[in-house]
């Protein structure tokens, strides 16, 4: 790694202001893509092929449900849960799609890799992340590590789900 030692003298401290604001600028341009988010020059539509769609390896419980339909006619029959998850090493979450179904999903131990319909290449997914599914988006996940994951999933179930296998 460069280090980059600047001095402010009382001679130049608009000179060393200006290298400071340079290297702001150009450790921008060296910052990858967020962690667990899809590389930009990644993103396409139907990138990748509906994978795995059985799971494997994976526990669901679910942990908590609140009914929704206290809230309005438009919320009627919709739960907002909260399950964890536990993927085996080799284990996956087969594919499914969040069109009708938003979810956040706290990876809590482990990592595990994410293929998403519109990512060329898998995500991978550590401990301390958070993925966000919603909308057009439909994939599936594997354990590809040598340890358990632990994912905490919060996600709005719509009525017409509450029988889907799916996770």
């Amino acid at each position: 790694m460069n280090t980059l030692t600047i001095s402010m003298s009382r001679r130049s401290p608009l000179a060393a202001m200006a290298a400071l604001g340079l290297l702001a600028v150009a450790s921008l341009h060296a910052i990858p893509a967020a962690a667990g988010d899809c590389p930009a020059d990644q993103i396409a539509a139907g990138a990748t092929a509906p994978g795995a769609t059985a799971p494997e390896g994976v526990t669901d419980d679910v942990l908590a449900v609140i009914d929704l339909s206290p809230k309005g006619k438009a919320w009627e029959g919709h739960m907002f849960r909260m399950r964890k998850l536990v993927v085996q090493p080799g284990g996956v979450v087969p594919w499914h799609e969040h069109s009708a179904r938003p979810a956040n999903i706290l990876i809590a131990e482990g990592s595990i890799t994410e293929y998403r319909s519109s990512c060329k290449v898998p995500i991978e997914h550590v401990a301390g992340e958070v993925a966000v599914e919603f909308g057009d988006l439909a994939h599936w996940w594997k354990n590809n590590g040598s340890v358990a994951a632990v994912l905490y999933s919060a996600d709005i179930l719509p009525p017409e789900m509450h029988d889907d296998r799916t996770m």
